[in-house]
């Protein structure tokens, strides 16, 4: 069989049938790892294909460049404190998991710190995806939206700090060149939007797909992953909206999203190719079966807590919430590989956090009786959806209940 037949076949596979199994609740991805796990036990070694891996890394970036755009640091504003309590709740947990994996399962500092990133932060691009299909009203989708961005803003500063903290001197370098990078992304942009975009309609799409690229490229030669440059990119995009509003506009963003929906498969397919067979044990599932039912309850009930306690809200509410922050799955898949490739952790505490990913995924799946799905198309489904969560998010505090929309004024 020629390659170009099986490249046809695997885009098919990944494409189609992880689709049509969505009607029995299972996300796509979740189907895509699968597949890729199947693929690495049955061809070994070859399962690992240089192309499939460079569609993974446009679809991983891809995803965290449209995560940036996302963000509305109007929006963040608005509920400032209440966020600012949430970051400094989830640095305790943090900081207090890392310190148990530390001490108690032998971890260096640093895998232990991956670690309780790779338990606690939630997944902003799958759980942003996926908002619409929830059936969250206006000021749950408000918050679950806003912590789910802050939170993964405070994880990606924590794992550039993690990542580095091994050598004083690199950190400090590669500090001055994200620095440097950050300040250059912005006159880049500017540059390719007065001296390229006038003369090349429609292009604006095509230069800010390349700059994310080039920023993840970037940060992962600096030792971190791709996912932060990409990040940056798109964030400074939006910030850049009032001045280029073209690189943010809603054209862009949905040829953003159908650029994501077709690589993002890739990334979990060949996140599965890449896990080693000693992973998949019986050992590895009662770790991850223990892990997911002392962290998972302690993360849902953690901000149940919390909003209960700060808003007043209802059981239902506040739990509706909680359970919508629970998935982690590319988080955590990408954190795991990050500790097996630089840390060496054992395969058992990498099979059981495949496992805790899955069913952190799985939950609201199964809960709010609908697929999850990280694919940025499904919120262009219904007429207006897009623009209905956008006017969710910016809509005035006095559509919020309560003691939330106190807080939110005091804001």
């Amino acid at each position: 069989m020629s390659k170009e037949l099986i490249y046809l076949l695997l885009i098919f596979a990944l494409l189609v049938i992880p689709r049509a199994l969505q009607r029995f609740s299972i996300p796509a991805p979740l189907s895509c790892l699968v597949f890729g796990i199947a693929a690495m036990l049955w061809l070994g070694n070859s399962a690992h294909d240089p192309v499939v891996g460079l569609l993974a890394t446009l679809g991983i970036s891809s995803l965290f460049l449209f995560a940036g755009l996302e963000v509305d640091l109007a929006d963040l504003r608005k509920g400032m404190w209440p966020l600012l309590a949430h970051l400094v709740i989830r640095s305790a947990t943090l900081t207090g998991v890392a310190w148990l994996a530390w001490h108690y399962a032998g971890l260096p500092w640093q895998a232990a710190a991956l670690l309780a990133l790779a338990l606690l932060t939630p997944s902003t691009g799958f759980i942003m995806d996926s908002l619409s299909q929830l059936g969250l009203d206006e000021a749950e989708r408000f918050w679950v939206s806003s912590k789910a961005i802050a939170g993964e803003l405070l994880a990606l500063a924590a794992l550039f700090v993690v990542l580095q903290a091994g050598d004083p001197l690199h950190m400090g370098l590669s500090s001055l060149a994200l620095i440097a990078m950050m300040v250059g992304l912005p006159l880049l942009f500017i540059a390719l939007g007065r001296w390229v975009a006038p003369h090349a309609p429609g292009s604006e799409f095509s230069l800010l797909v390349m700059v994310g690229m080039l920023a993840a490229y970037i940060t992962y030669s600096l030792g971190v992953y791709y996912l932060v440059g990409a990040f940056i990119a798109g964030l400074v995009a939006r910030l850049l909206q009032q001045r280029m509003p073209s690189l943010a506009s809603h054209d862009n963003l949905h040829a953003l999203r159908l650029f994501a929906s077709f690589f993002v498969p890739f990334y979990f397919f060949n996140a599965g190719t890449k896990v080693p067979s000693e992973a998949l044990s019986f050992e590895a599932l009662g770790l991850g079966l223990v892990i997911t039912l002392v962290v998972l309850p302690l993360r849902i009930g953690v901000v149940w807590l919390q909003r209960r306690l700060m808003f007043g809200e209802s059981f239902r509410s506040s739990l509706r919430v909680a359970l919508a922050l629970s998935p982690t799955l590319i988080f955590t898949l990408v954190l795991a590989a990050i500790m097996r490739e630089r840390f060496a952790i054992p395969a058992v505490l990498f099979g059981a956090l495949l496992l805790y990913a899955a069913l952190t995924t799985l939950l609201p799946s199964l809960v709010f009786r609908r697929p999850l799905d990280v694919d940025p198309l499904q919120n262009e489904s219904e007429p207006g959806a897009d623009h209905a969560l956008q006017d969710d998010a910016v809509r005035e505090p006095d559509a919020m209940p309560g003691t939330e929309q106190a807080a939110v004024r005091d804001a």
